[in-house]
């Protein structure tokens, strides 16, 4: 008789020993989710290209968050969508002290001060060259745009941000923004650095939703290229020298190794970010009856966490919420 002595199949034989014996496992701690505040009241605009994302003003934004709350969601990222006109060339609206967005923050704070709030630190939504950095002759110009990030975190940490985001992958920002933010008494506000952020494809719904896709050229002289790997690795020691309290990759799905790898070499939270076309994909093979949309958008994220992430940003957070 033929004899196996170790049995794998043995630790998967019920459901009870598959669940004690799991090695990974999704909670709605580990999630973010991002959210678009538009100007305005009575707002509630779907993202065309998110099937069930919207665009709110502050009034309904607020409506939201509280089911949000309801739900175990303790922490969202809020990106805000400007109209054009009120975009310049050196993003001058997002340090502006009445502007829409900074309000929204405020407001936030006020209502929910137990809710985790993110911000977004880039020029492109202001920006009427739409690009995240200040741009002369074509190019996008690294010390000027920091002068500008430096002005918008100290105004979103003063709004009520509890996590910066710097997304626009200028070099020495995170040392800039610390010192700053150090400076002016904000030193217990923490930075999510956009630290392996890559020159990706899958980042089109989320243009749409802000409106803020570059007028000119694309962002591969600031934003990673898709082939490196060892370039993650510098990316990360810098944002770790210069005071970043979590690194994050984005994308997260097609870049699970760079998840593992910073994972892997570094001692501080690894972020990802599960962005606006991957999402999308998701949504609409569900929609199409190709996939199993819920199936598919926890194995995404089981797979993310898998791979390193202790923090992860998704659309799917509240439709998943309550199932994990």
């Amino acid at each position: 008789m033929f004899s196996i002595s170790r049995r794998p199949r043995r630790n998967r034989k019920s459901g009870a020993i598959r669940d004690m014996i799991q090695e990974t496992r999704l909670s709605v701690n580990d999630l973010i989710f991002p959210m678009f505040v538009v100007e305005g009241t009575g707002i509630k605009s779907e993202v065309s290209s998110m099937p069930g994302i919207y665009r709110h003003s502050t009034d309904l934004l607020l409506e939201e968050i509280k089911e949000l709350q309801d739900l175990g969601i303790r922490a969202i990222d809020l990106f805000p969508n400007y109209a054009e006109h009120t975009k310049d060339r050196l993003a001058s609206e997002s340090y502006r002290e009445d502007t829409f967005y900074l309000k929204a923050l405020t407001a936030v704070k006020e209502k929910f001060p137990d809710i985790t709030l993110m911000t977004d630190v880039a020029m492109d939504p202001y920006s009427s060259d739409g690009h995240d950095g200040v741009v002369v002759n074509g190019e996008i110009l690294n010390d000027p745009t920091l002068e500008i990030l430096g002005k918008m975190s100290i105004a979103q940490a003063k709004a009520g941000a509890d996590i910066i985001g710097p997304s626009d992958m200028m070099d020495g920002r995170v040392g800039h923004i610390r010192q700053l933010l150090d400076e002016a008494g904000f030193s217990n506000t923490s930075i999510m650095s956009y630290t392996a952020k890559y020159a990706s494809a899958f980042y089109g719904p989320f243009r749409d939703a802000l409106e803020s896709a570059p007028k000119f050229g694309d962002k591969k002289t600031y934003q990673m290229n898709p082939g490196n790997k060892r370039e993650a690795l510098i990316e990360a020691q810098l944002d770790l020298e210069e005071g970043a309290d979590f690194l994050m990759v984005k994308p997260a799905l097609s870049y699970l190794d760079i998840i593992s790898l910073l994972n892997d070499n570094f001692d501080i939270p690894v972020a990802a970010y599960n962005v606006s076309g991957e999402y999308a994909m998701v949504k609409a093979a569900d929609r199409n009856g190709w996939l199993d949309g819920r199936k598919i958008a926890l194995e995404i994220l089981l797979s993310i966490k898998r791979a390193g992430a202790k923090v992860i940003l998704t659309y799917f957070a509240k439709e998943l919420a309550g199932e994990i």
